[in-house]
């Protein structure tokens, strides 16, 4: 049989395939880009013009993150596409959905086909997240159909919530018009103002004005009430209160169409972890207590949280480096995203790998429409990741492809590390 060009073998691994019910060992044929064969060990029939030996290694769809801050336009300092979407390969992370809160907001079709240009430098897809509002303002809507049309997969206003019932209720009615999902960062901002971490003892200690967890929870209460007089597809972003879980449980029993991420910070950290205001630790939404710990823990076992978001946002070292009521809110995520999702999730609370690539790839894919993505299906896009769920190793935040190294994380032993991420066939990160 003849070998196809740009042809690939990935052999002698084992698959898991949430989205195509697949768990097993076989191999897979990639050819011109598609996913061409899955078969078992040695029954392939087609032939390859290079390989890969994925022995005691997971082969999965390409991990898609629904959450990322890329920085461009306008803050480069900070991250750039090239860079951002550089440690999205070394984390696993064949797809990257980028937020709008950039400089200017990318609120106009002219930014949104700017990013995914190919001038920018990315080595794994990038879709845009427009802006709900102009300007992320929270009164005007954007034009989500035009928006749609130059690649947007969503709208948000990230970091400046839709407070105004009729604003919120108008953006739900048009993203469902156009078949795209919402994300709203559930925060009421008229009670967390002046706020720098979770309302609670170590707070209180350290004399920091504390982000209560009711105003994450009221909104989400208050979106999913929305969410079912429009029949609109609401995604919660960040989800970090046992409170908002049960507000999106009450949605999900309702069949709304309603579904949350959470970040791997949230469900490994707790706010007492700021002690000696270690802005490092600074984030928004921030750490939470044990009893919202506990209650993520139980919600990504039960399927009630759908996806793993790393919420990755980078800051230069002199913008973190500051006092605490000072430093901006937020860290990077990309590369650490897995390792803790098997170190946290799958060796202390017993989650399965496959729930973990379900939360990873499947999933998001599912939330944003990627069609042909979050699959290893034969004909699917041939987006991959091969990563050892055994591997033992240490993060050094100064090896990150990121821009920034404002993480928690550096020094941590974890286990789970990428072996090679695979993009439309072509490999662009290999350990």
């Amino acid at each position: 049989m003849k070998t196809a060009q740009n042809s690939l073998l990935i052999r002698g691994g084992t698959v898991i395939d949430p989205a195509g019910k697949v768990e097993g060992q076989f191999d897979v044929l990639i050819a011109d880009g598609l996913v061409a064969e899955v078969a078992p060990r040695g029954k392939v029939k087609g032939k390859a013009a290079d390989s890969i030996d994925a022995r005691n290694l997971i082969v999965a769809p390409g991990f898609v993150d629904l959450h990322v801050h890329l920085r461009e336009p306008g803050q480069t300092h900070k991250e750039t596409i090239a860079s951002g979407t550089a440690a999205a390969a070394a984390g696993g992370f064949t797809s990257v959905c980028a937020m709008p809160n950039t400089s200017p907001v990318n609120d106009s079709v002219e930014i949104t086909a700017w990013m995914q240009q190919a001038e920018r430098g990315a080595v794994v897809n990038v879709f845009p997240v427009a802006a709900a509002t102009i300007g992320s303002a929270g009164e005007k809507l954007a034009d989500y159909a035009a928006l749609r049309k130059a690649g947007a997969v969503a709208f948000t206003d990230d970091g400046r919530p839709v407070l105004n019932d009729s604003v919120m209720r108008e953006a739900l009615v048009q993203s469902a018009r156009i078949g795209v999902p919402l994300i709203q960062h559930a925060e009421d901002t008229r009670l967390t103002t002046g706020g720098q971490m979770n309302t609670g003892a170590t707070a209180f200690r350290l004399g920091l004005r504390g982000l209560p967890p009711e105003a994450e929870s009221k909104i989400v209460e208050r979106d999913v009430e929305l969410a079912k007089a429009t029949m609109a597809h609401l995604h919660v972003a960040h989800v970090s209160t046992a409170g908002a879980l049960k507000a999106i449980r009450r949605g999900k029993k309702d069949r709304l169409r309603v579904t949350c991420e959470v970040t791997p910070h949230h469900f490994t950290l707790l706010d007492e972890e700021v002690r000696d205001y270690d802005t490092r630790f600074k984030m928004n939404p921030p750490l939470r207590s044990g009893a919202d710990r506990e209650a993520i823990w139980a919600a990504l076992a039960d399927g009630a949280i759908d996806a793993i978001a790393t919420d990755h946002a980078p800051h230069a070292l002199h913008e973190k480096q500051v006092e605490f009521d000072r430093a901006p809110f937020g860290l990077i995520g990309l590369e650490t995203a897995l390792a803790l999702a098997i170190t946290v999730l799958h060796r202390r609370k017993e989650i399965p790998l496959r729930r973990i690539v379900e939360l990873l790839s499947s999933n998001p894919a599912r939330i944003v429409n990627l069609r042909g993505r979050g699959t290893l299906a034969v004909g699917s896009i041939a987006d991959v990741v091969l990563f050892d769920p055994r591997a033992r190793w240490t993060y050094d935040a100064r090896q990150t492809r990121s821009r920034s190294r404002n993480t928690p994380f550096d020094g941590w032993q974890l286990y789970g590390r990428i072996v090679a991420t695979i993009v439309g066939g072509r490999i662009v990160h290999r350990a």
